[in-house]
């Protein structure tokens, strides 16, 4: 049967959600890059409108989405390594939200060659939750704060701080990065551009690239190595790791953008992981009550923190 057009009405619990994100909700299993594709070439549409990726959906908005073939999705079954590290990852719970202490090396959701992450795992660990999303995403290599909505007024609130100008939804980062950074280089704003290569995503610095902002604060100067607090105002992908590593003083353990050599060498002192931490999570609560939650330190960051005189705990 010849499959046809569809015009989908987006409902009141996908308000305020990104048209990319829609779409793979409402096209389960099709690659991003597709969607992408679909999207730029005009075949989705908003209200019989062009639009873009990043583009807002609202309730009552008609999507136009093309007939696509799609694989049946597979059945979710619950993995028991990633089970044993959710169990141990809730670290704040209200009526609204949920914040994990996503461990390093768990992608947030399955894609791009997995099968499951931790938003699927978590669906399966609590059965009679009718509503668990992503607030916000976080790279697979890197480990703490990540909020997750409960409902559907939870997320569009969430999604509204996030895009507000004045931030009240507020992400700090803890990293530790080659070198000595300069006291003086407070702001990075350099444009970054996504590319695909091999079927690996890479983001670098282009003249075409979406603006992109990161505020860096120098936390301690240590040996070889400086620790950093690192505030994302825009949210591109990889923006923190891409950013560092612009100025020369990439992330330490970062299998994408530290060169080979350096990172063999801070192997050779025990760094075998990315260094780069969402050590704290902001926001405003239904109420309007301001919400702080703080994700403990792992190793190796933590190790070699102590190992250098530091006490990880108050940074």
């Amino acid at each position: 049967m010849e499959k046809k057009v569809q015009w989908v009405t987006v409902d009141a619990a996908k308000e305020g959600q990104r048209l990319d994100n829609f779409l793979s909700s409402q096209l389960k299993g099709l690659p991003k890059g597709r969607i992408y594709k679909m999207i730029r070439t005009g075949e989705v549409r908003i209200n019989k409108g062009r639009c873009k990726p990043d583009s807002r959906v609202s309730a009552g908005d008609v999507v136009r989405i093309p007939p696509v073939d799609l694989e049946p999705p597979k059945e979710q079954i619950a993995h028991r390594g990633i089970q044993m590290k959710l169990s141990d990852a809730l670290i704040y719970e209200d009526e609204d939200v949920l914040v994990l202490n996503k461990p390093a090396g768990l992608a947030v959701h399955g894609g791009s060659g997995l099968s499951t992450g931790l938003i699927e795992q978590l669906r399966l660990a609590r059965p009679d939750e009718k509503f668990l999303e992503l607030v916000h995403r976080l790279d697979r290599e890197t480990s703490g704060c990540l909020l997750v909505a409960r409902r559907p007024s939870a997320l569009r609130r969430l999604h509204k701080q996030l895009r507000d100008q004045d931030k009240t939804l507020q992400k700090r980062y803890v990293a530790l990065v080659a070198g000595k950074w300069p006291q003086y280089l407070v702001d990075v704003e350099a444009p970054l551009e996504k590319f695909e290569r091999g079927g690996e995503r890479i983001v670098q610095v282009t003249e075409n690239g979406k603006p992109s902002h990161t505020r860096i604060r120098v936390l301690e100067q240590l040996d070889g190595c400086t620790l950093i607090e690192a505030e994302p105002v825009t949210g591109r992908t990889h923006q923190i790791r891409v950013h560092a590593a612009y100025y020369k003083h990439a992330v330490l353990g970062d299998p994408k953008y530290q060169h080979d050599d350096s990172r063999d060498q801070w192997r050779a002192r025990g760094i075998n992981g990315l260094c780069l931490h969402s050590r704290s999570i902001g926001f405003k609560g239904a109420t309007g009550h301001q919400v702080t939650v703080v994700a403990p330190i792992p190793n190796p960051m933590q190790r070699f923190l102590v190992e250098s005189g530091c006490d990880p705990d108050i940074y």
